[in-house]
């Protein structure tokens, strides 16, 4: 699945495109994909990196009380990087909510649900199964 044709973030096992940042598991040694942009961290697997930006998007939550997609995704995707109102938009629809309604990024399915949007939105598709979302969330849940 990680062809050179497919996204940076599908390639490097990064489908948040994470900068580096915290020792995660799973990391792998940094590699030039000779795409513009880089500085994103790789990892050894879909799992971690899908675990990984669980982990980021609950402590969006706890460390910054940031309950809902608007709040998310403008310290996701700041606004100085990106159409930060379209990915609002399209996240709020994916999870079937207003851009200013309350989540729970304590909820698996929540949580599922975000990351497949992000994951969707940062690479122009979403290449995983939802049991492998599904193992990568309740994993930055435990």
């Amino acid at each position: 699945m990680s062809s050179l044709t497919s996204p940076r973030g599908i390639r490097n096992n990064n489908p948040g495109n994470l900068r580096p940042g915290p020792a995660w598991l799973g990391l792998a040694a940094p590699a030039s994909d000779g795409g513009p942009g880089g500085g994103y961290a790789r990892f050894t697997s879909p799992y971690y990196g899908i675990r990984a930006l669980a982990i980021n998007l609950r402590n969006y939550d706890k460390k910054h009380g940031l309950r809902t997609v608007r709040g998310v995704i403008n310290r996701w995707a700041p606004p100085v990087e990106n159409n930060t109102s379209a990915y609002v938009t399209a996240v709020a629809k994916a999870l079937g909510v207003g851009p200013d309604a309350t989540i729970n990024t304590a909820d698996p399915a929540v949580l599922a649900k975000l990351v497949t949007a992000i994951i969707k939105h940062e690479n122009g598709q979403q290449p995983y199964t939802d049991a492998e979302i599904l193992t990568g969330v309740k994993a930055a849940l435990a």
